[in-house]
């Protein structure tokens, strides 16, 4: 007798093969009449295997409402002197990794060579859960790989946040319906001011603008090993380390972008290119504590002077600039900003990333600050992600070496998000160029 996740894989064959039909007319084609009798035989065939799961949950319902504890009472009356039965001491409930469906997915997908009805199987067998098992089932590949379902891809990109700098440090998400979203702002303010009893009121005009954000493809290669994708069962270890270089990846690239990103090549447009040219600040020549002082006010001073809100302001910094003002000290000894060791400068929260490079210049050893209200700054993201994988492909390290994933035993696993970003208010934005301190 089939179980009722066979009966559920047959079905989503089914209703693959019902879409496929619809699509053709969808498209403004014509069934022929063995294609229509088809469909009308599919349409049978999937309400008849629909009761036939409706009555096995039934069954297992009642089956389990009809079930009572056994009864050993009389076992130990008919023998008093048995010894009791041992007891099995109670354990704490494991709880789930976050993102633990998705690293599932793509351990079975791995597994089953793309296979989607494979991977519902060994989703099954390796104990993977029947939620793993009926995502799978449908799942439809493709030529960009197979389509993660929102609610699963959503748990990963809320994953992001720790690691993504832009994200964590307060940068709010919208969902681009269709590939697009607009926002408006008001570019110009009205002009505002007292009048006399028969004087007229001046006319203003107020200036609007958009804030336009469309998806772009991010693509990260993440090689995982295949003695990870390949663990039979479900384990915590396992998923966490598969989630955690996902999102790593993921995140990483996904700040370069927001960062310094030209929005050239389907790329989106940085904070770098966002900013007004008057809120590109150069750094004064030397290191000292006053000047590193009066550097710091300017930036904070560009958005005050423009109005900003205000309300998710922020720094942004490489590791070596941190490093620098973390250490920095006064004549005394004192630490001029010891806030830093919580990651706070001057009220407000400190981001540090990689992505913002230490060989900018013309003696490449510049870097740069951010000062930024991210409460004004958005994502616009799609809420599904595509996963594929090789085991042939190569690929390039950190280093610009080329690797070969089937001679290092890994898989490489292809995860692609769709998102763009954007200010809605560019004065919002300052930059402090030309930071050597610490070089």
């Amino acid at each position: 007798m089939a179980t009722i996740n066979e009966l559920r894989s047959e079905r989503a064959k089914i209703n693959n093969a019902v879409q496929t039909l619809a699509k053709i007319e969808a498209d403004g084609g014509q069934l022929t009449a063995e294609q229509t009798t088809q469909f009308t035989d599919l349409q049978a065939q999937f309400a008849d295997l629909t009761a036939q799961i409706d009555r096995a949950m039934a069954a297992e319902r009642l089956a389990a409402m009809a079930a009572v504890p056994v009864d050993k009472t009389g076992t130990e009356a008919n023998q008093p002197n048995a010894p009791p039965a041992a007891s099995m001491p109670a354990t704490p409930r494991i709880p789930e990794v976050p993102g633990a469906k998705v690293s599932r997915m793509v351990r079975a997908l791995a597994a089953a060579q793309g296979n989607p009805e494979m991977a519902a199987k060994i989703a099954i067998d390796r104990g993977f859960g029947e939620d793993v098992a009926m995502s799978l089932n449908t799942l439809t590949s493709g030529a960009g790989g197979v389509l993660v379902p929102t609610n699963l891809s959503s748990e990963v990109i809320e994953l992001m946040r720790p690691k993504a700098v832009v994200r964590r440090l307060g940068a709010r998400a919208l969902p681009l319906n269709n590939g697009n979203v607009s926002m408006p702002r008001l570019k110009g303010g009205a002009v505002v001011g007292y009048i006399g009893s028969d004087s007229d009121v001046p006319a203003t005009q107020q200036q609007f603008d958009d804030l336009k954000l469309s998806a772009k493809k991010l693509s990260a290669l993440v090689p995982i090993s295949n003695d990870l994708l390949s663990y039979s069962g479900a384990n915590p270890n396992v998923d966490r380390i598969v989630v955690s270089d996902l999102t790593g990846a993921l995140a990483a690239r996904e700040d370069k972008a927001f960062i310094r990103d030209d929005g050239t090549g389907n790329t989106p447009k940085g904070l770098l290119f966002w900013a007004l040219a008057g809120n590109k600040i150069a750094a004064s020549d030397g290191a000292t504590i006053p000047k590193v002082e009066t550097d710091l006010n300017k930036l904070i001073l560009a958005l005050e002077g423009v109005d900003a809100n205000m309300t998710e302001p922020g720094w942004m910094m490489s590791p070596r600039t941190f490093r620098f003002l973390e250490g920095l000290r006064d004549g005394n000894g004192n630490k001029v900003y010891p806030e830093m060791a919580n990651k706070m400068l001057k009220g407000y929260p400190v981001g540090v990333t990689t992505q913002i490079p230490n060989n900018l210049g013309a003696g490449t050893n510049a870097s740069e600050i951010y000062f930024v209200d991210f409460g004004d700054c958005f994502i616009g993201e799609d809420e599904e992600l595509m996963i594929d994988y090789s085991k042939e492909a190569t690929y390039k390290d950190g280093e610009g070496n080329v690797i070969s994933a089937f001679q290092r035993d890994q898989t490489l696993i292809r995860v692609i998000s769709k998102h763009d970003f954007g200010p809605r208010h560019v004065e919002s934005v300052a930059i402090l160029t030309g930071v050597a301190w610490g070089a």
